[in-house]
């Protein structure tokens, strides 16, 4: 057969024809499919929800949060932690209240203090209690730390208003290798608080002569705490919860001869009056302190000390008040949800808290920090390995597993916060020697009255 060259050019045009329609409809194939994974990607990062945290921690305790913030965005991909930090739990609440009311202005979660009233920040129109959040999203196979009855974070019924993650308890710290130098034998404080006086004076001979002893958070130790672990209680009415109108502070003879004896301390120059909680904290790390009495949160700082050797004990005692010494209170702060979020924020909200609760991370967290565990399951993870180059914590944090006593599971007092501040001027004026103790103590009650029936 034979073909024309006009046949054989016409069909060569159609062939061209044909390749380049059949180009351009891969070409589109191929832009539908690229479209569609974009449209696919983009679905995937609008899926992602985030959660804003607000907190404020020492810049210890501050860096291992951020740790386990970024373990938790790199475990998945649904649900983004954005932390935002502040100087303190007080500057949290404060910017908490003034973001109020401005729509997408509050986070999901702000640390702010157990402030001890009655009208706490469970009540506030702006928190979401924890069991609200939890009835909806369930954590399974937790068994929280802190009893029901202690009312930290926890309501009249018992329930958990905020995740209890920053609770802790004011302890005893002692620096062993001072307690060596000293040849104190064994090398742990007595737990009694003449029989502290009798070392603290071995110490101040011995080669701690610049500071024997501070405190960093004298509220706790020399008022609130000293109620408590002298088996007594630190308000009436069975520490305001069963009070009939206004709950009063009776600062009797215990708080009178304990005052006292601070202030003998102090003139001797066994005790360095108290300075913040930070500067107190770092004169003990430095190993310029062989005694402090501060919040247990400072565990964590201390360890990271490398050349500090320290133990853990409560809070001294009367004997003369009570046989055995009873616990100090739990104070601290914890993780409060916060209202007015999407159903799907506060399930994401829900799933970090639990991610958190999970036994390797809680562990994780009581052992670098020294906040008391959220979790039975993370105290059973804690080995003994951990406990070693912390004589005594085991015992102290161990004991705020058992239901408290009476006395011991906290108090409510209206105002407190604003009561707390003035009880601590009202210290450093008595241990600078500006004023004795009985008018101190009468005084700072009477104040206390006043404020308790403020609204």
């Amino acid at each position: 057969m034979r073909l024309s060259f006009s046949y054989l050019f016409g069909a060569g045009r159609r062939m061209k024809i044909e390749n380049t329609q059949a180009i351009g409809q891969v070409r589109r194939l191929l832009l539908g499919i690229t479209l569609a994974s974009l449209g696919t990607l983009s679905c995937a990062r609008a899926a992602t929800v985030d959660v804003n945290v607000w907190y404020g921690m020492n810049a210890h305790n501050d860096a291992a949060f951020q740790n386990l913030a970024k373990e938790f965005n790199r475990s998945q991909d649904s649900v983004r932690v954005v932390l935002k930090a502040f100087d303190s739990p007080e500057a949290v609440e404060s910017a908490l209240r003034a973001s109020v009311g401005r729509p997408g202005a509050t986070p999901n979660l702000a640390q702010m203090n157990d402030s001890r009233e009655p009208d706490g920040p469970y009540k506030s129109r702006y928190v979401l209690p924890l069991h609200v959040l939890l009835a909806k999203h369930p954590m399974r196979g937790v068994k929280w730390f802190l009893s029901g009855t202690d009312t930290f974070a926890h309501d009249t019924r018992g329930r958990l208003t905020a995740f209890p993650y920053m609770a802790s308890v004011p302890v005893m710290f002692y620096n062993t290798n001072a307690f060596h130098k000293a040849k104190i034998a064994p090398t742990v404080p007595q737990r009694t608080w003449l029989g502290l006086q009798a070392q603290l004076v071995t110490l101040a001979n011995g080669g701690s002569r610049a500071c024997p002893l501070t405190v960093g958070v004298p509220v706790a130790v020399d008022l609130e705490s000293l109620a408590s672990v002298n088996q007594q209680f630190y308000a009436s009415g069975d520490n305001g919860f069963k009070a009939r109108g206004t709950p009063k502070f009776n600062f009797d003879l215990l708080y009178v001869r304990h005052l006292s004896l601070m202030k003998s301390w102090v003139s001797a120059g066994i005790m360095v009056r108290p300075e913040t909680a930070t500067q107190a904290a770092a004169k003990f790390a430095s190993g310029d302190c062989a005694v402090l009495m501060a919040d247990s949160s400072d565990i964590g700082q201390f360890i990271g000390a490398h050349a500090l050797n320290f133990g853990v004990s409560g809070l001294p005692y009367y004997p003369e008040a009570t046989r055995a010494p009873g616990n100090a209170f739990v104070g601290g702060s914890a993780l409060w949800a916060i209202s007015g979020h999407s159903a799907a924020q506060d399930k994401a909200t829900a799933q970090f808290l639990a991610w958190l609760a999970q036994p390797a991370n809680a562990s994780k967290w009581y052992q670098e920090t020294g906040y008391l565990p959220l979790t039975a399951e993370a105290f059973a993870a804690t080995g003994a390995d951990y406990y070693r180059r912390l004589a005594g914590w085991r015992d102290v944090a161990a004991s705020y597993a058992m239901q408290p006593d009476v006395t011991g599971r906290g108090f409510w007092v209206n105002n407190y916060p604003r009561i707390r501040t003035m009880l601590r001027a009202a210290l450093d004026r008595a241990l600078a020697g500006q004023e004795a103790a009985v008018p101190t103590l009468r005084a700072a009650a009477a104040q206390a009255d006043g404020m308790m029936r403020e609204r």
